[in-house]
């Protein structure tokens, strides 16, 4: 029935490309924790109409037998500006009313952050959001939220992924596409924006900010969230600047050659449209859905700043906690949690501060549900944060949102602007009182993930054998040293061990289908790099051996210097980069 993937097929066929061919059936795209994910194209391996209405028979029915009243209660359905995005939210809608769900179908382009905070106003069973975020033009993604508005986690991931499986069969009906936009969608909006608009602490500060701001959506959906709700913080449109050619949707993303803000030369046309100004001092930016938020800042020198993930992360935790100081309420019932892989700085200031801390495994779907986790117990989590530019301000919306995170920037940029200081200094200031911390995130090329299992095997037990990773932990044989410091801290996600618990046993979700060690370092036997600890973890990204180190302590020159080496020697001694054949990226 898609006229399009049958071509697709016909000339492969034609052409007797059979191992194309071969690739795209011989297994289907997996569905997990994130959902689906995958280029557009013709095949079950594939992102396509047909995919997509298998999997949403098999999400629907699978909800419908775990929720109670599911269909009652019924699901959102959302959608960007992808191509075939609209496409294939209209068939997932039509399955789902076809499995006797109701179906709230979100008129228009929106961003991710509105079908969780639609979800739970109208207290959903389900959200959805199709969208493939920051990836490249010809992929899309199939995105889901649990009764709780969070994203799913297992073991509903393997339950769903089982029912859709028992749910392949797709009759003439399901390629109607019969279901028509919800009529609340804009009062839904509204709703949003006057949630934006109560985060707001300093309307009035806002009004007479002495900043102005360049916006750039990265040719995605974001523009009218971030524009409606820097005003809605009481900010005057004037000081809102647009980059015109990136301002409005496109699906082929054509100023730049991957539309995620995090990566080397995404801002470029923004810092450089900002320079034509002299008056700007700031660049703000979302990734095409508006989830995520980055920004940088004009220096003296005249260079720009690129802040980093974890940087935003200690300021916008900072700034969350000074409000929460400001209302009054007692520091000991205030939590803020992040992922495991993100920047120590939120640690060392909740333990100077006094508030709770969390970590958690990578991804919104832990933090999210951490977050409710806090609230249970009493505590008020108004902030969580992962190092690749992922906010979740306030107690709205267990998610990410790149559009709240944006307006809290710019509310204590203006502050501070105030107070004589920029952002810039601050972070400094921050550095002073909680201690310095420098991060060195990157990854290695590996081609062959049979290459990367025996990587991670002979590091874990010093044998290149992939089914050693079903040994007991107590087979372990991690190095006790790297780069000529101790190791002080070892824990393996993936085989469960954890060396600083009483049993040894991790309290995070052990995951063998993948591969996460994490560990710190001390000092050498001489007392080299005493008074810095550099922690870190290195993991499997795909089939790419990907690392996060940092390094922390009083002195910046020290840090550095150590965290430098430590990096040097995670790929020469542990990695065996060289060795093994694989690329630095």
């Amino acid at each position: 029935r898609d006229e399009e993937t049958i071509a697709e097929i016909r000339s492969l066929h034609t052409d007797g490309d059979y191992q194309e061919l071969a690739k795209r059936f011989s297994s289907r795209i997996a569905f997990g924790t994130a959902g689906l994910r995958a280029r557009m194209a013709a095949g079950v391996a594939n992102m396509n109409s047909l995919v997509v209405i298998q999997a949403t028979q098999g999400l629907a029915r699978y909800a419908c037998e775990n929720i109670p009243n599911a269909r009652e209660r019924g699901v959102v359905v959302g959608h960007d500006h992808r191509w075939r995005s609209k496409r294939f939210a209209e068939l997932a809608s039509t399955a789902f009313r076809r499995e006797g769900m109701k179906v709230y179908l979100l008129d228009g382009l929106v961003h991710t952050p509105m079908v969780p905070f639609s979800a739970s106003s109208l207290g959903c069973a389900l959200g959805l959001m199709i969208t493939a975020s920051h990836n490249p033009a010809n992929d899309n993604g199939y995105k889901v939220y649990w009764e709780n508005a969070v994203q799913i986690i297992p073991p509903h991931d393997g339950g769903i992924a089982r029912m859709i499986d028992k749910s392949l069969e797709v009759d003439e009906e399901a390629w109607a596409a019969t279901c028509e936009p919800w009529q609340g969608t804009e009062d839904m909006k509204a709703r949003y924006f006057e949630m934006v608009k109560q985060l707001s602490r300093h309307p009035a500060n806002n009004a007479s900010t002495s900043l102005q701001f360049m916006y750039t959506p990265m040719h995605g959906v974001g523009l009218p969230f971030a524009q409606t709700a820097f005003e809605a913080f009481g900010f005057p449109s004037k000081a809102f600047n647009i980059v015109a050619q990136q301002a409005q949707p496109d699906p082929a993303f054509p100023t730049v050659s991957f539309p995620n803000p995090e990566e080397k030369g995404a801002l470029d046309l923004a810092i450089a449209s900002a320079s034509q100004r002299e008056d700007v001092n700031i660049v703000l930016a979302n990734d095409p859905d508006a989830d995520r938020f980055c920004a940088a800042e004009k220096l003296p020198s005249g260079e720009w700043r690129v802040f980093t993930g974890d940087q935003l992360g200690a300021l916008l935790g900072s700034w969350a906690l000074r409000g929460y100081k400001e209302s009054g309420a007692p520091i000991e019932k205030l939590a803020m949690a992040a992922s495991t892989v993100s920047s120590k700085m939120l640690r060392a200031m909740a333990k100077k501060e006094g508030f709770v801390f969390r970590e958690t495994l990578t991804g919104f779907k832990f933090l999210g549900n951490e977050a409710l986790t806090l609230e249970d117990e009493g505590l008020s989590c108004v902030f969580a944060y992962e190092e690749a530019i992922g906010y979740m301000v306030g107690k709205s919306i267990r998610d990410k949102d790149g559009v709240t995170a944006l307006v809290s920037f710019c509310e204590m940029a203006t502050a501070l602007a105030k107070e004589g200081k920029t952002v810039s200094q601050h972070l400094d200031d921050l550095y002073l009182s909680y201690g310095y911390f420098k991060t060195s995130n990157s990854y290695f090329i590996c081609r062959d993930p049979a290459k990367t299992d025996r990587i991670f095997s002979t590091l874990r037990f010093g044998v290149p054998d992939p089914k050693a990773i079903d040994a007991s932990p107590l087979a372990l044989a991690l190095p006790r040293t790297l780069a000529g410091f101790e190791i002080t801290y070892l824990r393996d996600l993936t085989v469960g061990y954890d060396s600083s618990t009483p049993d040894h046993k991790p309290t995070l979700l052990v995951d063998p289908s993948s591969h996460m060690i994490s560990f710190a370092v001390g000092s050498t036997s001489e007392g080299e790099g005493e008074g810095v600890e550099v922690t870190g973890t290195v993991r499997t990204s795909g089939t790419e051996p990907k690392f996060y180190l940092e390094g922390s302590g009083n002195d910046r020159q020290a840090v550095e210097s150590k965290l430098a080496n430590v990096r040097e020697a995670l790929g020469d001694e542990w990695l065996r980069w060289k060795e093994n054949g694989l690329e630095s990226a």
